[in-house]
């Protein structure tokens, strides 16, 4: 009789827990990287077809399940041309892991130098009453609403902001999108809100603002042209009327930790804050 120490089904169990828990800790990574773009519908196609060969391999469907096999064959070609945005963007994202960059300073530093030259051009364009609408990627790709804009792929900078918003110009109408601490496009068409909970008297840029919040994770920068009032959105949510220095502190907060819990802590904040001045104008009238 054979004796079989039993750690070693201990340590197989471990080996098969560890090997799933990767497994759909990459397919999350896929799905959040994903989401919010046209992959999403890709993806809905793919599982259709293998819906149908599951189908008509239950059903004894020869010559459909023939079909499915060819299609599913030469499938994976297709799809890595179709999804070479999204493969790009994931072997990006894995180069900027720590085991591969350099030292976190330089992303420090180019996250002020962001943060410094989108106030430089909110400055300047609030003071005159320029509008500009500048939505910045987070974590949920915007490719879908890049491929509406004129590429740029430009550093990002106070200068260029402000020429990009001067009215009359071919890029003033529509939205800059910032990926990667790039300025990606100029003139990009947002969804539009039809939420009733926005004022009526904000415009289109605000009511933009707000519709990519509601489907992305993206912070967007509103400057108003009638009163010059600064915006942000984020997740659903509205600060209205920022100062500079309310405005800097949540970049700041945002671009360095963009968990959802310090974004709807500082809205919150911001909320409160803003609710108290308003109440406090109507008091005094």
């Amino acid at each position: 009789m054979n004796f079989i120490p039993s750690n070693i089904f201990t340590w197989q169990n471990l080996a098969n827990l560890v090997d799933i828990l990767v497994v759909w800790y990459v397919l999350y990574k896929v799905l959040s990287m994903i989401r919010g773009t046209k992959a999403v519908q890709l993806l809905k196609g793919i599982v259709v077809i293998f819906l149908i060969k599951l189908i008509s391999w239950v059903l004894n469907l020869h010559t459909v399940s023939f079909l499915m096999d060819q299609l599913i064959n030469w499938g994976i070609i297709v799809i890595v041309i179709i999804f070479q945005p999204e493969i790009r963007r994931g072997l990006e994202h894995l180069g900027r892991l720590p085991l591969f960059s350099s030292t976190s300073n330089e992303e420090g530093k180019t996250k002020n130098h962001l943060i410094e030259s989108l106030d430089q051009a909110i400055q300047y364009m609030s003071k005159r009453r320029i509008g500009a609408l500048i939505t910045l990627e987070m974590n949920t790709g915007l490719e879908e609403y890049v491929e509406t804009g004129i590429d740029l792929d430009a550093e990002v900078t106070g200068a260029l902001l402000i020429n990009i918003f001067i009215p009359n110009t071919p890029l003033h109408d529509g939205a800059v999108i910032v990926r990667k601490n790039r300025i990606s496009v100029a003139a990009a068409y947002l969804p539009l809100s039809e939420s009733n909970t926005i004022p009526k008297e904000l415009g289109t840029r605000h009511r933009a603002a707000v519709g990519i919040s509601e489907v992305t994770d993206a912070i967007t920068i509103v400057v108003s042209e009638e009163t010059g009032g600064v915006m942000i959105t984020r997740n659903g949510h509205m600060m209205l009327d920022l100062t500079r220095e309310e405005y800097l502190k949540y970049l700041h907060a945002q671009l360095a930790d963009s968990s959802n819990e310090s974004s709807r802590s500082l809205f919150d904040v911001f909320s409160i804050h803003r609710g108290r001045g308003k109440q406090n104008e109507k008091d005094n009238k």
